[in-house]
């Protein structure tokens, strides 16, 4: 699931608790199209003194650079993870490496909950984080294709077409990022978040929701509506970007935004992955 950590307002709050650090904490001013919004980010003034952490602004171009390094982390990892798994056994099972995935994901946590509140380790956090969720993605994946052959390369695709798909609509402004649709999201993936921690509360003392089970219409309709708010988070984050760079802050917040995006990515795969698989079910 993407980290609702990751968004503008933590962007304001981060940066500037960064810079206060620092030794210099930019002052509150103008925001989203020149409002006047308490705790928004202000770039430096050039006749004052500025921290070392600036060693440049956000930009578009270096956003789009870090997460593609991001995202061949990650393909690596997966792939190191994928091969370590072995052939499959004679009834077409392969041992899962549980320890290594719940390592990764304790792993890949503390990066991401790192790059949210100090954005300048970003650009640590971030590479941390696709090495570490790449071992859960391609573990997750090898489980995926030996049980529903030609799965992954679907999920892949589907995957790319959805972002691809999401960014030509924000980019044309089909689709626009409000502050109420920003706290309707926000809100779902909270309530989704307390959803799966009571059901693994559940399902750690044997009780499991029937009405979710693998190939049911309802838990294909539950898959639809969490991959769709998967593909919604990302105009979450293309907008988290766009702000970034309006306010010209600073560069490492570059690492902040494909943080975001991989980790969206990531969510929206997995999502995908599982409905596909209930589809497959379904038959």
């Amino acid at each position: 699931m993407a980290n609702p950590l990751l968004s503008e307002k933590s962007m304001n709050t981060a940066v500037q608790r960064q810079e206060g650090e620092a030794g210099w904490a930019a002052p509150s001013g103008s925001g989203r199209a020149g409002s006047q919004t308490a705790g928004d980010w202000n770039p430096p003034i050039n006749d004052g003194p500025i921290s070392t952490w600036h060693g440049g602004i956000m930009t578009v171009s270096g956003t789009a650079n870090a997460t593609i390094l991001m995202l061949l982390l990650l393909i690596a990892s997966a792939t190191v993870t994928w091969l370590s798994m072995g052939k499959p056994s004679a009834d077409g099972l392969v041992v899962f490496p549980t320890g290594w995935v719940m390592g990764g994901m304790i792993v890949g946590l503390i990066a991401v909950m790192v790059g949210s509140f100090k954005p300048a380790r970003a650009p640590i956090a971030a590479p941390v984080y696709a090495l570490a969720e790449g071992i859960v993605v391609g573990a997750v994946s090898r489980a995926y294709s030996e049980a529903y052959q030609g799965i992954v390369l679907q999920a892949v695709g589907a995957t790319l077409a959805v972002f691809a798909v999401m960014l030509f609509l924000y980019r044309s402004r089909v689709i626009r990022v409000t502050d109420r649709s920003r706290r309707i999201a926000m809100g779902a993936m909270f309530g989704l978040l307390g959803f799966y921690l009571i059901s693994g509360l559940f399902a750690m003392f044997g009780a499991k929701a029937t009405f979710f089970a693998q190939g049911s219409a309802t838990g294909i309709l539950f898959s639809v509506l969490v991959a769709g708010l998967a593909a919604y988070n990302l105009a979450l984050n293309f907008d988290m970007i766009e702000y970034g760079v309006r306010n010209k802050m600073p560069a490492y917040m570059e690492w902040y935004g494909a943080l975001g995006i991989t980790v969206t990515l990531v969510w929206l795969y997995l999502e995908i992955l599982r409905l596909l698989s209930q589809l497959r079910d379904r038959r």
